[in-house]
């Protein structure tokens, strides 16, 4: 299960969230939403007209933080993650049913990218004057809200909260050990190479294996997959390298520079997308900031293809998280393009095996995209008409994943980015669409009902 959590969009020290949020999306429902809708075409109902209606909002969050945000669905339960704690609500009705709280002074400094069997890996410390850092990693139930176990870890500075700093996985905790301090001052990392990646029972956390990093690297993201646990390493302040590892005993099983050349620097942003398969964005995560570029590899590290930010598809929107998707071995994207004198905003789809284009879709002129989600064969778009932007109603945009043609696309008659705060997210569950946000003064789940 994927989530969308704060990430970093700046190099060095300073983390920042992404514009409009942090890998669920629109999980089953939405294909379920999908398929309703070509039913109503397919038997003729033109006029079949979906509408969305709230059923119930959480509270509005103050004193919202930039680190420790995520969120997801697990079963009928919807977990909020912030700085201060981790809140579930039951997913049909928005009663909340547990909270789990970091001990003492202790902020959640950073969630995991996914959850793996209802489990959650966060990192937790204190971040103030004097504290330790986020010096605690924490794996948390989210069908109860109870902390199975927690095991400490060498923090880096006290403001850390990189998201891939834990990753859970093909039955494993993996978190990296580090102190940044080693990159101003020194060559050699800080932790030896031996302890800076660990792994650990997702459940019990056991101890699994340390892996054997490269000399003069230290790793700065994780990701753990069914097959092979990935880590971003930073190498000598000079190189990033992608390294992958065997999940059962730690040992290394290829590493790449990434990027191709010229080779990224330290400072360059990479996000590990997907470990199966094996998908890394590099660059590319502020507005107007670089270009960036999706990097696709086998299973033995080979590179299969590398989909440049901007091409002849246009400008994808790599900042924008919320409109990226990859499922059954495809890459979805939004795109933004010129077409003749008007700029088209446009899905686009590209196999992950050859890095190559598949298809695009334009929408009609005027039209931009909230958020995008693949599953069950179709590819929705949550839309806004641009001209409308006053009056304000959101569309649902249904295209076939393996042609892109266009199945259907209905007004919702909800402003869903409305006033309340920018999406971060779309999660469904059964009937009801959940849209995230976090940030001051807004409302973190606000579920709306089908009609």
């Amino acid at each position: 299960m994927a989530a969308r959590t704060t990430d970093d969009t700046k190099p060095g020290r300073e983390r920042w969230p992404r514009h409009r949020g942090g890998t669920g999306r629109l999980g089953p429902l939405l294909a379920a939403v999908a398929a309703l809708l070509v039913f109503g075409s397919a038997s003729g109902c033109s006029a079949l007209e979906v509408s969305l209606r709230v059923v119930w909002e959480a509270p509005v969050d103050d004193n919202a933080r930039d680190y420790g945000n995520g969120a997801w669905l697990v079963g009928d339960t919807l977990v909020r993650s912030r700085y201060d704690a981790v809140t579930a609500f039951d997913a049909g009705s928005g009663e909340r049913r547990w909270q789990y709280a970091p001990p003492g002074q202790d902020h959640v400094c950073a969630v995991g990218r996914r959850v793996a069997g209802s489990v959650l890996l966060l990192a937790r410390g204190n971040r103030g004057p004097g504290g330790q850092g986020c010096a605690t990693v924490a794996a948390l139930d989210l069908t109860t809200g109870r902390e199975l176990w927690h095991v400490r870890r060498t923090p880096a500075d006290l403001t850390e909260s990189f998201t891939d700093m834990v990753a859970a996985g093909g039955g494993l905790a993996v978190l990296r050990d580090a102190d940044d301090f080693w990159n101003f001052e020194s060559i050699r990392p800080a932790v030896p190479a031996t302890e800076a990646l660990r792994a650990f029972d997702l459940r019990t956390g056991t101890p699994r294996w340390k892996a054997a990093v490269p000399a003069g690297c230290a790793p700065e993201r994780v990701a753990a997959g069914e097959r092979q646990v990935l880590a971003v390493l930073t190498c000598s302040r000079t190189e990033l390298r992608l390294a992958a590892f065997d999940r059962t005993d730690g040992k290394e099983r290829w590493s790449t520079p990434l990027g191709g050349r010229p080779t990224p620097g330290t400072d360059a942003q990479a996000t590990l997308l997907s470990a199966d398969p094996v998908l890394v964005q590099v660059g590319g995560t502020q507005q107007g900031g670089l270009p960036g570029a999706y990097l696709t590899f086998g299973e033995d590290g080979t590179l299969l293809g590398r989909i440049e930010s901007t091409g002849r598809h246009g400008t994808l929107l790599t900042h924008r998280p919320e409109l990226v998707a990859v499922a059954d071995g495809r890459l979805y994207a939004v795109a933004e393009a010129k077409r003749g004198k008007q700029y088209v905003t446009r899905v686009v789809a590209f196999d992950l095996t050859q890095g190559t284009e598949v298809w695009r879709h334009d929408l009609d002129s005027g039209r931009g995209a909230l958020a995008l989600e693949a599953s069950d064969g179709h590819v929705t778009v949550l839309a806004r008409s641009l001209g409308r932007r006053h009056d304000g109603t959101d569309e649902l945009l249904v295209l076939d994943a393996v042609t892109g043609d266009e199945r259907d696309n209905r007004d919702t008659g909800v402003d869903i980015d409305h006033k309340t705060g920018e999406l971060a997210d779309l999660l469904t569950y059964k009937d009801l669409v959940v849209a995230v946000r976090w940030g001051w003064g807004v409302r973190p789940f606000s579920a709306y009902q089908i009609e």
